[in-house]
């Protein structure tokens, strides 16, 4: 009777343990549901971003606030290839993004040497209607000022533009509702000023000068007027 007794208790004792083994091997198992050494729930900082799963948490880095729109990521792809993600004029131009969409700088940068070049060319030729589409209204004054007192001394200019070398986005901003946008000129163009004797008082009519200035341009992004101003003008 003891030897029969020993041998169940071994055979039950043997059974006892393969499921013990079996239970800790579930138990001990790691499904992805259970909570993490850092609960975010109780120490969520600046960086952490809430979502369906609070064990989650969003690692500071790159802001994607904007990419929540897939309307802008197109956009955003243009703005990524002229700015530094993260960087202040990133942040200015994903602001004029936002506020004027469809907004894309590559598009804006080819119709800004085309503006310059215009207004370069009109302020030689002194041609006050191309000046005033182009220019806010206290640049504009400003220009046909100058042209005044050139042709109250009798003085023409004659130039040939010989075009844009580099032109980039140096700042990009919001200020209320008007997008503000300064870019750096490098252009090349030939210029000499005569006086009424046709002597060459400015320039040089042979010489192809360098030239660079930093011009600023504003637009109301509530109007329904797509076009741009410039509003302030620089030479360097």
């Amino acid at each position: 009777m003891s030897g029969f007794f020993d041998i169940y208790s071994i055979i039950f004792l043997v059974i006892a343990v393969v499921i013990f083994m079996r239970l800790g091997s579930v138990l001990g198992r790691r499904t992805g549901n259970e909570p993490s050494s850092y609960d975010a729930s109780v120490n969520r900082g600046p960086g952490a971003a809430k979502s369906g799963n609070d064990n989650i948490v969003a690692l500071p880095g790159r802001d994607r606030s904007a990419r929540s729109d897939p309307g802008l990521e197109l956009d955003l792809e243009a703005i990524d290839r002229l700015a530094k993600p993260g960087s202040d004029l990133h942040d200015g131009l994903v602001a004029i993004l936002r506020a004027s969409p469809g907004f894309d700088p590559g598009q804006f940068l080819d119709g800004a040497k085309v503006a310059y070049e215009m207004v370069v060319t009109a302020f030689a030729d002194g041609d006050r209607n191309t000046l005033k589409n182009l220019l806010a209204a206290d640049v504009y004054d400003g220009f046909v000022s100058a042209i005044a007192e050139r042709e109250a001394r009798e003085e023409r200019v004659e130039s040939t533009f010989v075009g844009v070398s580099d032109a980039r986005i140096t700042h990009a901003d919001m200020e209320e509702r008007n997008a503000r946008l300064t870019i750096r000129f490098d252009s090349e163009l030939i210029s000499a000023t005569r006086n009424k004797d046709d002597v060459v008082v400015d320039g040089d009519p042979a010489t192809v000068q360098t030239v660079r200035d930093v011009w600023t341009f504003s637009r109301d992004t509530k109007s329904r007027d797509p076009n741009w101003k410039l509003v302030a003008t620089e030479a360097v």
